[in-house]
């Protein structure tokens, strides 16, 4: 059986961070939070990284991995880019930046044709993730039987402004039910009155720490770009004229579930995820690899 496949998205402009957070140094020896990710990977069995990047990103990209990861994981590139006639659209939108997260997935469409996982460039999301997710891709999935990592909320947040987060509804049964994109969550209030809400149309709502929310750690098979293809042309055309509109990964799954086309198992985890979404969260991912280090789970040089 063909290992599976990890796709990094890693094409984000990073407007929040202020630099290109996705090749910025976090280890002792230069390490990027994708190098823990690979490394993690590549225990955990993987068999081939794809990185979803800019074209213009290209050669930093390639300087940053190409030799280090040589003989320990095949790597390979796909672009998101301005392009939809790829897709089918025959026709020219301007944009600032590209469709979204769902948009980066299809345009590795002619580089995946075996079960894969999706994870974001700058988030860490620690070893017993992979290992659920390889575990999970190597034994249960199919076309129809999906998966998704489900964190707490409580552990996924940042002390420095909002986050985005896919919310989800899980079973009694331990499937998705429903995943919503919600794109402004964040604390209110202090000390024991600290609570994490979420902002929809100027309506605060709260949300319980528990809650089991999407940081983009899917677990797909090739046919989950026949949907996106399916869908993306009407996103498209629906929303033609706002810049802002963007194709999230959760409205895949999410549409799926609700047509009976597939379920996605919501495989739990209570790994403290941390990552770099404002300038201030990067001394604090620093303090959490050198504890990680130190305790034994990485070592002091990876690659």
């Amino acid at each position: 059986m063909k290992r599976p496949t990890l796709l990094v998205l890693a094409a984000g402009m990073a407007s929040r961070y202020g630099s290109l957070k996705q090749v910025d140094s976090f280890g002792p020896h230069g390490e990027t939070i994708i190098d823990y990710s690979i490394y993690d990977a590549i225990r955990a069995g993987f068999g081939k990284v794809v990185f979803i990047i800019r074209k213009e990103f290209e050669d930093v990209m390639r300087s940053k991995f190409d030799e280090k990861l040589k003989g320990k994981i095949e790597v390979d590139y796909a672009f998101q880019d301005f392009d939809l006639t790829k897709f089918g659209i025959d026709k020219v939108i301007e944009r600032t930046k590209p469709w979204g997260t769902a948009h980066a997935v299809m345009s590795a469409k002619d580089k995946i044709n075996e079960p894969f996982c999706v994870i974001n460039a700058d988030d860490f999301y620690g070893a017993d993730a992979f290992e659920k997710m390889a575990k999970f891709l190597n034994e249960e999935v199919k076309d129809s039987h999906m998966a998704l990592m489900g964190f707490e909320i409580g552990n996924t947040m940042s002390d420095y402004g909002y986050v985005s987060r896919g919310v989800c509804e899980v079973s009694p049964e331990g499937n998705m039910e429903s995943v919503t994109e919600r794109t402004n969550i964040y604390y209110k209030g202090e000390g024991e009155n600290r609570k994490i809400v979420f902002n929809e149309n100027d309506v605060e709502y709260d949300l319980d720490p528990k809650t089991r929310v999407s940081m983009n750690f899917w677990g797909f098979t090739p046919r989950i770009f026949d949907i996106c293809m399916e869908l993306f042309p009407t996103f498209v055309e629906e929303n033609a004229d706002n810049p802002k509109a963007e194709f999230f990964i959760p409205s895949i799954p999410d549409y799926m579930v609700k047509h009976g086309l597939a379920d996605f198992k919501v495989i739990p985890t209570s790994s403290k995820w941390f990552g770099v979404t404002y300038p201030e969260d990067k001394p604090i991912v620093q303090e959490n690899i050198t504890a990680l280090i130190a305790q034994g789970v990485y070592p002091d040089k990876l690659f």
